[in-house]
């Protein structure tokens, strides 16, 4: 008799336990989705659907080698009468612009630039010369920088980098911020809507187009058009133009059924799943392999093959982190572009690798994949070069110029008044002025 009482007292005090740790784990879990909540809510987070490219009717799935430009010859040894034709180029502008002569003291500014790209006097009057006749203080923000990226200690370009450093980060901002309003009339588009199906399929074409025609690829709009519609080849066209555009057309379909909506991270097996699809059927061995051997890019030299693996396990790194996250979309796509085309991991195929990159990552973000004119090829090394000299702002801002051209395409082609010409028809809407060209 006492051993059951004294088992049931035993029994008893076990449940007793039992439910106070029950009770308490309770308490502790609640407390912990409050707080997670609390913490979802404070955030002031917006739910983007993603931008899927790929139009109606382009179905199915679809699977150069890399001359490098010579090594830079030994640079040349100090000018010092091209200096000093410089200097005196610069004394004369400045002349003209005390006398209210400014078409003549331009010419003189610009020829004093070319002449000593990176002369800190030259570049920090011209900033100046700029600002205060032209208004364009995005312009003479970057002589400025440029100025200081060469002499850090140049008082003048200091006070003045100083002065219009947040007014060029202000402007940025607005310019953005139109981009996000256009991105948001565009997401409100119904999925249906004929203008805008019709759109899309336009605008893929046009983008293939243009990204294979930045690398040389001399397709037409339109043979570009027949051969993603019919797979016909075009006569009098080499083989590796039609398989550049096919890899390219590959590429985007990966990217559409397999990484536009995964949340998970971005892998280095997904950067070379794209490029093999990008180079796979001009050079198949090369497609989805990193380079051997060292390349050179005009005046850039990429870094050498042993350290690509490092170099892209650090990009990766920064691509899937919370600080680069939280840029703007277009400003994380833009720096994802140039990162990727500065490490130049790839024996060929780099450019249009990163522009995909680039687009995946805006496409997931809401906007539709960024057409960069083939008629701006010659702006795009530009600001690229600019970005290897430190400033990479103007790549940033040539990308959302881009951008909304991109996008003013698809709200012109949605608009009511669109059944009067062909979707996508004016291409001035890409081209026209307006760009920020540097000097």
């Amino acid at each position: 008799m006492k051993c059951d009482w004294k088992t049931q007292g035993e029994m008893k005090l076990l449940l007793d336990r039992c439910r106070t740790v029950i009770i308490f784990s309770s308490v502790v879990c609640t407390f912990a989705v409050v707080i997670s909540l609390h913490k979802i809510l404070s955030h002031d987070v917006k739910f983007i659907k993603p931008f899927s490219p790929l139009p109606a009717g382009l179905y199915g799935n679809y699977l150069e080698p890399f001359v490098g430009e010579p090594p830079p010859s030994t640079p040349k040894s100090y000018d010092k009468a091209r200096d000093s034709e410089a200097v005196g180029s610069l004394n004369a502008a400045l002349d003209m612009k005390k006398h209210g002569k400014s078409d003549k003291a331009l010419k003189l500014f610009q020829h004093a630039f070319a002449l000593s790209p990176k002369h800190p006097d030259i570049l920090n009057h011209y900033g100046e010369f700029l600002e205060d006749t032209k208004q364009d203080v995005v312009k003479a923000d970057q002589l400025y920088t440029l100025a200081l990226s060469n002499f850090p200690d140049h008082r003048g370009a200091l006070s003045n980098r100083q002065r219009t450093a947040s007014i060029v980060e202000n402007l940025d901002r607005e310019m953005l911020r139109k981009i996000d309003e256009k991105r948001d009339a565009l997401l409100s588009i119904p999925e249906n809507d004929a203008a805008l199906r019709q759109a899309k399929k336009e605008a893929y074409f046009q983008h293939i187009y243009h990204t294979v025609g930045i690398e040389g690829n001399t397709m037409t709009l339109s043979q570009t058009r027949s051969i993603l519609e019919t797979r016909i080849a075009v006569a009098g066209k080499s083989i590796d133009e039609h398989n550049e555009i096919l890899g390219l057309d590959a590429a985007m379909k990966y990217i559409n059924s397999t990484l536009l909506y995964r949340v998970r991270d971005i892998t280095m097996g997904d950067i070379l799943e794209i490029h093999k699809r990008v180079l796979g059927h001009v050079d198949p061995i090369e497609g989805g392999h990193f380079r051997r051997t060292q390349v050179y890019v005009g005046g850039h030299i990429p870094p050498g093959p042993s350290e690509i693996q490092k170099l892209m396990t650090q990009f990766l790194e920064w691509l899937n982190s919370e600080d680069a996250m939280e840029l703007h979309p277009v400003r994380y796509a833009a720096l994802a572009h140039y990162k990727l085309v500065h490490i130049h991991p790839f024996i060929d195929g780099n450019g249009r690798t990163s522009r995909l990159l680039m687009n995946l990552l805006l496409m997931q973000a809401g906007y539709p994949p960024v057409i960069i004119a083939k008629q701006h090829r010659h702006m795009y090394y530009q600001h690229l070069q600019t970005a290897n000299e430190g400033d990479v702002r103007p790549f940033v801002r040539f990308i959302a110029q881009c951008t909304e051209r991109t996008l003013n395409l698809y709200l012109w082609a949605t608009s009511e008044y669109s059944h009067m010409v062909p979707a996508i028809g004016e291409p001035h809407i890409l081209t026209g002025e307006g760009f920020d060209d540097l000097l």
